[in-house]
């Protein structure tokens, strides 16, 4: 049974008439008249009462007709639902994201995608990379940023990352207090991890990937940091850097747009993370999730073009 024998079944119940019923279906009446005893041969019933210049309903068709009414608004309606969702105006995707990147690009992000797919619903899970990472092996995301070193052998094997950004790091204080970072004669310039340590920080939970990063950083030049609050999320960091609290260190696409805070970058090539999209490269890509993934990488070039506010922040290192 196939939509085609169910729609001239359809017609000709409406018509009375095979000759009419291919008319109106733009079929040869022989074409109509085989897809129609096919169909009777495969329900193993007769379902029209067949006699010179009229056609009726024998008791099987009456009761295949509103059956068969029914398949066929539901194949228009699913042909309008896909139709629908090619043309993004409607569907879901799922897009995972770490903190950092929760408070910044995917911000941007999602005011723009919300502004140009009203009609799509996003739905976000925040996490560190390496959950990310788990999320879409289990493939309950479509996309996900994350840091892209971390990642596993078989996650390597499975997802597509495309980088779209390298962002500095950089340590932010708070502007209404002196610069603990001063050096006479000259303004804010790059930090070097050894004065990083000397001065009481804000630091992220242990399982935060930037957290690691700077840790693996400290540990390598031998550094034990100074410590003023340990566990904070990124809104809670950047609230206690802006009281004078403490430094933190932070991505500098975070920084930007934060008057109460004074950032400098961190000095060296290792302080230095990339950013990438991943998405299950056995999984074709919805057309949402693709246009999500192409605004993400439209809105990572705009904010670190020359000139923007993010590459001014960081021109200094």
């Amino acid at each position: 049974m196939n939509l085609e024998q169910l729609r001239g079944f359809a017609e000709i119940a409406h018509t009375g008439h095979f000759t009419r019923a291919a008319e109106r279906l733009h079929l040869a009446q022989p074409s109509l008249s085989r897809q129609i005893s096919s169909l009777e041969h495969e329900l193993g019933v007769e379902l029209f009462h067949r006699a010179r210049g009229n056609v009726t309903l024998t008791a099987a068709g009456e009761r295949l007709l509103p059956i068969a009414r029914r398949m066929l608004s539901d194949a228009e309606t699913a042909r309008g639902e896909m139709a629908e969702l090619a043309g993004l105006r409607r569907g879901r995707v799922r897009l995972g994201a770490t903190p950092t990147l929760c408070t910044s690009l995917v911000a941007e992000v999602l005011a723009e995608f919300r502004a140009r797919h009203p009609g799509i619903d996003v739905e976000i899970l925040e996490r560190g990379s390496r959950s990310l990472i788990a999320a879409l092996m289990e493939g309950s995301l479509d996309l996900a940023l994350i840091v892209t070193s971390v990642s596993s052998g078989a996650a390597r094997a499975v997802l597509e990352r495309e980088p779209i950004l390298s962002e500095r790091l950089v340590v932010v204080s708070s502007a209404a207090a002196p610069d603990p970072f001063a050096r006479e004669g000259s303004g804010s310039a790059a930090v070097e991890l050894r004065e990083l340590a000397e001065v009481p920080q804000v630091l992220f939970p242990e399982n935060y990937d930037l957290r690691v990063a700077v840790d693996a950083a400290f540990a390598a030049e031998g550094l034990a940091p100074a410590v003023a609050v340990e566990g904070a999320e990124m809104d809670a960091a950047l609230s206690f850097a802006e009281r004078g609290i403490g430094v933190a260190v932070v991505p500098a696409m975070v920084a930007v747009d934060r008057p109460q805070l004074r950032a400098a970058p961190l000095a060296g090539g290792s302080m230095i993370r990339t950013i990438s999209v991943a998405r299950r490269s056995d999984m074709a890509p919805t057309h949402a999730s693709a246009a999500l993934q192409a605004l993400v990488r439209e809105t990572a070039d705009r904010l670190t073009e020359p000139g923007s506010a993010m590459a001014r922040l960081v021109e200094r290192a």
